[in-house]
């Protein structure tokens, strides 16, 4: 005890992860093969991807073609939109809010899928307005380098109704296949996704690495925005592409693992426990976690 409150929050997640031992995160070891299955290729989308096959503490899987995480969806292309029908997708929740949506567009769905509109709007979104303004110049010095972890952290703590209003919505047979999205599908998705698999018994190192594949899929856009962005300050500050610091730039495109941590250390902070976060952070009943469990795990 006196160990742990040494070391505190950040002691605590550390030592999930080393208690967690070495994870199998795809389900089998067949890495390469089951994440060619996860991933959904999607012409106007990246990061569309399926959150089944991940191992339980206790020993159960998540199913696979239940709940799907993703980008946002108005760039899809008829192609796209009919691989969405084969998938049968029932129910589709957004997270942005209505001004996003208006500057965005609005989903591309098939017909028979019904679009829940869940805005998540937080006091994480003067934040956000430090990147929009960094992204016309390209001068990403005024954006802290643990934003992201930073966004995370307020996600946990004021999406919670919009959270539990998703988990309520993706229990109900009826509304699967599910999927939920943000702009990007990295933080209100990424924080969504570490609660939910967190609330079906997933290892936190597990989450992390779900939460870190959105490198994977987005690497060509993330490197085409990185370079844009450079020669954009290179342009404004009168030097070449190679004298730019991109530091924060890079810090915020490409993922690190700690940043999902601060969805954790809220949780452990305010409510000691993910048990705790979900009953009364989100209010959600004994008998509503068991259904949700019962519905997805297998």
């Amino acid at each position: 005890m006196i160990r742990l409150m040494f070391t505190g929050i950040a002691g605590i997640i550390g030592m999930l992860l080393i208690l967690a031992g070495p994870t199998n995160s795809l389900g089998d070891g067949k890495g390469e093969e089951l994440s060619e299955k996860r991933h959904i290729s999607l012409e106007g989308q990246s990061n569309f991807r399926d959150i089944g096959g991940y191992k339980t503490t206790d020993g159960r899987t998540v199913k696979w073609g239940e709940v799907y995480r993703t980008g946002e969806l108005p760039r899809l292309t008829d192609e796209d939109v009919a691989v969405l029908k084969k998938l049968d997708l029932q129910m589709v929740h957004n997270f942005l809010l209505e001004e996003e949506i208006a500057q965005r567009g609005q989903d591309r769905l098939p017909s028979s899928t019904q679009l829940v509109k869940n805005p998540i709007k937080t006091s994480a979104d003067d934040l956000v307005l430090a990147v929009l303004e960094a992204r016309k110049t390209g001068d990403f010095s005024v954006v802290p380098p643990d934003l992201n972890k930073e966004v995370h952290r307020v996600l946990a703590r004021e999406g919670r109704e919009e959270y539990a209003a998703m988990i309520r919505a993706l229990s109900d047979p009826e509304n699967r296949p599910f999927a939920f999205h943000c702009s990007h599908g990295v933080h209100r998705t990424g924080t969504a996704t570490a609660i939910l698999l967190s609330a079906l018994g997933v290892p936190w190192e597990t989450v992390r690495e779900d939460y870190l594949l959105s490198n994977t899929y987005r690497a060509e856009e993330n490197d085409k925005r990185i370079e844009q962005l450079t020669a954009e300050a290179a342009k404004n500050l009168g030097v070449p592409a190679d004298e730019v610091d991109t530091a924060n730039m890079v810090a915020f495109y490409i993922l690190q693992g700690d940043y999902i941590d601060g969805t954790l250390e809220v949780i452990l902070q305010e409510y000691g426990s993910m048990e705790g976060y979900l009953q009364k952070g989100l209010e959600l009943s004994g008998q509503e976690i068991d259904i949700l469990r019962q519905q997805l795990l297998e």
